[in-house]
Order: structure tokens, then C-alpha cells, then sequence
């Protein structure tokens, strides 16, 4: 009788579910995909096509499958095992390896978070007036005060709901003229220049797209899905529902992703339709590319833009916050959980404070917010490639995910990814050095 030690793992489904409908099948991965077009991304996106017009709009194109893949490898590493991404490092690779990615996600994090709400302070002063300053400390308050009071379960619901204030940019790009056959040819041919300039336009394009604060708030995300759900345990023990979990994991990734870089792709081509014909198209805040917009695309488009701004900044800086805090606490062992109080783990909340405070407190440093947002995206698309090359290993390590090693189409989709982050970023380096 030939034997059947070498037949693959067989996945029974978990036929004890109750099949869900489409909107309960998206959580982590479309929040995470609605954090992604945050103030800085938006700066980043009304800056390259303010200088560049539509000929970065072939990245959005481009971008999707590398980080839709990404995303989905991130997402399946945390249903596995039940734990997040620093969790995971700390336990099977050496120390310093995990606490050198944690500090460059805390340092990129917090300069975004400064960023973020400092480009929400300048929106809001635009729509309402008033002295900027005081929004800064309004929105970072609201923010902190909603992550600490208000349970998981709730406030990813609200979450959820406010990824629609993302369709104001696509609203503003019909608000202008736009030539469609220009933005098609442009989406489907990508352009280069050779300038250092491009290419740290490219970089931080791919460095907003795809950034490491992502991966570490999905992975734990998905993680902290099985904490709050009685019914649910890592897929390490609980086999049954893998088939169900990455069927959902694969579809709630692609249309949180999809969202993110249609949105991003209207930012490129309303910035590009309005600033880049004009003598003074430089952009120096989020909130100036939608001052710009008044006088070219009239009141209803600024106002829609502005307050873009604002509904994005509240949608990102939980999560750059609490990737940060997921991250800490996860490398020292710490209870780490949006669903637990202030009092079961303190240790978690006061990392989270600490960086919502500290991001507030650039704003009174002087910080440049164009430049710091600008920076980051370039820092997170540099640290990006070392932490996807942790994932990917991470991610066939028989011991660390058991039976659940990645399918072909995302081993091959996760590698290309990072090979390709690693020679841009080699490339502009380069550049940056002549």
C-alpha cells in the first residue's frame, strides 16, 4: 500500500460558521487601506503631481498587486499565530533585529503623526479659521481620548464608516477639467527621469503605498480579531477555519488596497490637472494643495479637499499610534490590546499617548510639516525593504506558521515586492549622492 506520509495537509473547512455578507467580511484590510491615504500621503501624491503632472500616475497602477500582496502576507501571519509582527521577530530571530525595525517604525510613526495633525490643524483653520495650534491639540486630544475609552469592537466599527470620507478626492477630480485620454495613457505607460528628484518622488510614493506602520497594524489587527471573538483562535490550532479566514483575509486586503490607491491615483491627477501648469506649484503643506484649489477649481472642490484632510488624519493617526504601540509592546512582552482598559494594560496605552503627545508637540517645535511628511514617506519606503525581506522569511518558516507557509502567487508576489522597493531606494540613493 503506497504510503501517505508525503500527501499535503488536507484544510477542512469549519462548516459550524455562519457564512458572512460582504460588508462583514471587511475589517483590518480595508481600515488599514483607508489609513494608508493619511495627510501625508496626501502631501505626498499633491506633490508629485503638482511637479511631475500624470506622470506618476502609472505607480498607482503598478502598486496595487505589490501591496495588496503584502498586505494579504501580513494579514495571514497574524490569523496564524495570533500574534503581530514584533511578537513574532522577538520570539525566533535574534534581539536586535526586532528592536532596530521597532525604533525606526516609532521614529517614522511619531514624525507622521506631528505631520498628520498638523496638516489637519492648517485644513480646519481654512474651513472654520481660528488659530491652528488650537485644532492641533483638538484632533490629537479626540483621537487619544476615543483610543483609550472607547473598546475595539465599537471603535473599529467607527472606523470602518469613516473610510468613506476617502471618495471626497475622487468627488474633487470630477469637480475640474481633466484630460482622460492623457491620464489613460499616463496610468498604463510609466515615464522616468533621470533626476534625483524623481526619483525621491518615487520613493516616497512607494514609501506612503507601502509602508512598514501597515504591516505592523494588520498583522496585530488580525490578531486582536481573535481576542475580541470567542468563536475564533489562531489558525495554528484551529485549522478548520483557514480556508474561510483566507478567503476573507484575501478579499477584505484587495479592497481596502484597491480603495487606497484609487484615491491616491484622483490626489496624483487632481493636483496634476490644477498645479502643475502653474509658475508657483509648490506645495508646502497638505493643507496648501487645498488652498491652490480655490481659485482654479473653485469653492466646492477646496471644500471637499480640505476636509479630506481632516476625515483622513482622524482615520490615520489611531493607526499609526497604535502600530506603534502594538510594536512596543509586543517586543517587551507587554500586554498589547485596543480591546483591554487603560488599567489591564497600561504599559500598551502609555507608548500610545506617549506618541500622539510627542507628535503633537512638533507642531510647537517648528517643525516643517511638508518636510517631515515628505521625509517619512521616504524613510518608511527605505526601512520597508529589509522588514519585507523579515516577512517573507518569516512568513515560510515552518516553525513559526506551521502547515500555513505562503501560496506560490504571494511567495513570488511578496519577493518581487521587496526587490523592487530595494532597487528603487538603491536608485535614489545613488542619485541623491552625484
Amino acid at each position: 500500500m503506497p504510503s501517505t506520509a508525503q500527501r499535503p495537509p488536507q484544510i477542512t473547512p469549519d462548516v459550524s460558521e455562519q457564512p458572512e455578507g460582504f460588508l462583514e467580511r471587511l475589517g483590518p484590510g480595508l481600515i488599514t487601506g483607508a489609513a494608508d491615504d493619511d495627510p501625508s500621503g496626501i502631501a505626498t501624491y499633491s506633490q508629485v503631481g503638482a511637479q511631475f503632472g500624470f506622470g506618476m500616475l502609472w505607480t498607482m497602477l503598478f502598486s496595487f498587486p505589490l501591496m495588496a500582496a503584502m498586505q494579504e502576507i501580513c494579514a495571514r501571519l497574524g490569523r496564524i499565530t495570533g500574534k503581530g509582527i514584533a511578537a513574532n521577530f522577538r520570539k525566533h530571530y535574534p534581539r536586535p533585529i526586532t528592536y532596530t525595525l521597532v525604533l525606526l517604525l516609532c521614529f517614522a510613526n511619531i514624525f507622521n503623526i506631528g505631520a498628520d495633525i498638523t496638516a489637519m490643524g492648517a485644513a480646519a483653520q481654512l474651513v472654520f479659521h481660528g488659530p491652528p495650534n488650537l485644532y492641533v491639540v483638538l484632533f490629537g486630544a479626540i483621537s487619544l481620548i476615543l483610543q483609550i475609552r472607547v473598546r475595539y469592537d465599537k471603535y473599529v466599527h467607527y472606523l470602518k464608516w469613516l473610510t468613506l470620507v476617502l471618495f471626497t478626492y475622487v468627488a474633487t477630480a470630477f469637480a475640474v477639467h481633466v484630460p482622460w485620454g492623457q491620464v489613460l495613457r499616463s496610468t498604463v505607460m510609466p515615464s522616468f527621469q533621470a533626476t534625483s528628484g524623481y526619483w525621491m518622488g518615487l520613493v516616497a510614493v512607494l514609501g506612503t503605498t507601502i509602508s512598514p506602520y501597515l504591516f505592523f497594524w494588520q498583522t496585530s489587527e488580525e490578531a486582536e480579531e481573535i481576542r475580541v471573538n470567542a468563536t475564533e483562535e489562531p489558525l495554528k490550532k484551529k485549522p478548520s477555519q483557514a480556508l474561510r479566514q483566507f478567503r476573507r483575509i484575501a478579499l477584505d486586503t484587495r479592497v481596502g488596497m484597491a480603495m487606497s490607491n484609487i484615491v491616491a491615483f484622483f490626489i496624483i491627477l487632481t493636483a496634476a490637472a490644477t498645479l502643475h501648469s502653474e509658475a508657483n506649484a509648490t506645495i508646502n503643506t497638505a493643507a496648501d494643495a487645498a488652498k491652490a484649489l480655490r481659485p482654479l477649481a473653485g469653492n466646492f472642490a477646496f471644500l471637499l479637499f480640505a476636509l479630506g484632510i481632516i476625515g483622513t488624519g482622524l482615520l490615520a493617526v489611531p493607526v499609526l499610534a497604535g502600530s506603534a504601540a502594538y510594536a512596543v509592546a509586543e517586543t517587551f512582552r507587554w500586554r498589547a490590546s485596543l480591546q483591554s482598559t487603560a488599567r489591564e494594560a497600561p504599559k500598551f496605552y502609555f507608548v500610545l499617548a506617549a506618541a500622539t503627545v510627542i507628535g503633537i508637540a512638533l507642531n510647537f517645535l517648528g517643525m516643517n510639516p511638508i518636510r517631515a511628511l515628505f521625509l517619512s514617506a521616504v524613510v518608511n519606503g527605505i526601512v520597508s525593504a529589509p522588514l519585507m525581506a523579515m516577512l517573507m522569511i518569516v512568513s515560510g518558516n515552518e516553525k513559526i506558521v506551521g502547515k500555513f507557509t505562503l501560496p506560490a502567487y504571494l511567495r513570488i508576489a511578496g519577493w518581487l515586492t521587496t526587490a523592487v522597493i530595494t532597487i528603487i531606494s538603491a536608485i535614489f540613493i545613488v542619485q541623491s549622492l552625484r
